[in-house]
């Protein structure tokens, strides 16, 4: 079952990039003169697994009926009225303008199912623009980027969650949901230098060899999607190219092939580093690692070819105290050694997988979390800056997949970067986080007598 979206907000919030990005073709103009877009345009749109008809409209504008900038309104409600959901648009670093308060309403008077979306999020610029749009009443604003492809696993899951009929039975046979109401499957990415095993661990995995693989580097081109049934779960595995350091790529398909992997890791809930055990944490392993950590994804670090290297007593306690120490953004992250060779670690590995993923979709209560406020600050209060006290008010969890939360206080800016690494590994350690990224905001609350001492005067 196929199902159709309208993509509307204002003029110039990126609702024609958002359309070319899922259609993945160049079919609208894009410019950053507002008001390119005129006419409806539809075309056949994927985003994962998902099939579907994305509809590029016009930007809204005020206008009387007869007006160009009234018949471009027109067309958008008609669009409204042909989808069976709205993707509302507005620019997180303008923040909201009366415009889109009016517009929100014509959404909602549609009744059809609305997501709305924190367009050019990328950088802390956008972050209190994002936080405005909660005053439109549709829901949890998701940031995105349509230009730099940021967001697209969550835009993902926000469709799944709008359209439940239409998105459990996805066309080209990709079926994510089964009938019987057994969980979706779980995307991972399985990544690392070139010549690192993926293909051969994904086709042990697999039990037959669905993927090429040999002794020469740089095999994979594209990311190959595969299914895989685990204890009874359900997998779909990405096999990507290997990432070589940025000087060495030279030509224009290696250059493509990794575009592809970072996608694939942007697109993936857990992904599954390879590092050759011979050969661990140089220097391209650790930037993959931290890629990964920037995007927001689970991560497990599965070391290669582990077959290969002498046993030790204690070794992989070694390999996480060094984990540790290279990837401290990461503390508690989950170690595995394997062999895509003869199977050693598959089923440590895949269960490590189930326990991070379970880790970036954990959610704590308001309560459990103000309590654990209240302890940090008494064991370590923030320090003084310029001779005045820094406040922490409050604190709560607006989103997990990673794990976010947001602490209101006053002078955000003024709280050292020392003090939020030890809330973040406060956070980890009390709520059991270990290995994930954390996302913590330190926001400013709003005064609620400012707006009437301005009035007043």
């Amino acid at each position: 079952m196929s199902f159709t979206i309208a993509i509307i907000g204002r003029p110039n919030v990126g609702k024609s990039t958002l359309f070319n990005r899922l259609v993945g073709k160049r079919l609208a103009l894009v410019d950053d003169r507002p008001g390119v877009t005129r006419d409806r345009r539809e075309g056949q749109a994927r985003l994962g697994d998902l099939d579907f008809t994305a509809i590029d409209t016009a930007g809204l504008e005020a206008a009387t009926p007869e007006s160009l900038a009234g018949r471009m309104l027109a067309q958008t409600r008609a669009a409204i009225e042909q989808a069976d959901a709205v993707l509302f648009m507005i620019d997180a670093r303008a923040g909201l303008v009366p415009d889109d308060r009016g517009f929100a309403e014509l959404v909602r008077k549609s009744g059809k199912p609305t997501i709305l979306l924190a367009n050019k999020s990328e950088g802390k610029a956008a972050e209190s623009g994002r936080l405005e749009a909660y005053a439109l009443g549709l829901g949890d604003p998701l940031p995105i980027s349509a230009e730099h492809g940021e967001g697209l696993s969550e835009l993902y899951d926000a469709l799944c969650a709008a359209l439940p009929e239409a998105t459990a039975a996805p066309a080209v046979d990709e079926e994510e949901e089964e009938s019987d109401g057994t969980p979706r499957s779980i995307r991972v990415a399985v990544v690392g230098r070139p010549n690192s095993g993926k293909s051969t661990l994904i086709n042990r995995l697999l039990g037959e060899d669905r993927l090429l693989t040999g002794p020469e580097a740089g095999i994979t081109r594209d990311a190959i999607a595969v299914k895989l049934q685990w204890q009874g779960r359900a997998f779909r595995l990405y096999d990507t190219a290997g990432m070589r350091r940025r000087p060495k790529i030279q030509e224009k398909l290696e250059k493509l092939s990794v575009a592809d992997t970072i996608n694939a890791i942007k697109f993936a809930e857990v992904v599954v580093l390879l590092m050759d055990s011979e050969k661990p944490f140089e220097e391209q392993d650790l930037r993959i690692a931290d890629l990964v950590e920037r995007e927001g994804r689970a991560l497990v670090l599965a070391f290669s070819k582990f077959d290969l290297i002498e046993k030790k007593p204690g070794q992989i306690g070694k390999l996480r105290t060094e984990t540790d120490h290279w990837l401290a953004q990461l503390k508690g992250l989950p170690v595995v050694g394997v062999s895509g060779l003869t199977g050693e670690g598959l089923d440590r590995l895949m269960q490590a997988v189930l326990d991070i993923h379970a880790v970036w979709n954990k959610r704590a209560s308001t309560n459990a979390l103000n309590r654990w406020l209240e302890n940090a600050i008494s064991s370590h209060p923030p320090p003084a800056v310029s001779g005045r006290r820094i406040r922490l008010n409050y604190v709560t969890q607006p989103k997990s997949r990673p794990p976010t939360f947001v602490i209101f206080c006053t002078r955000a800016e003024a709280v050292p970067e020392a003090y939020k690494r030890y809330l973040v590994n406060e956070l980890r350690d009390t709520f059991e986080l270990p290995g994930t990224p954390i996302r913590l905001m330190l926001r400013e609350k709003e005064n609620p007598f400012a707006g009437r001492a301005k009035s007043k005067s």
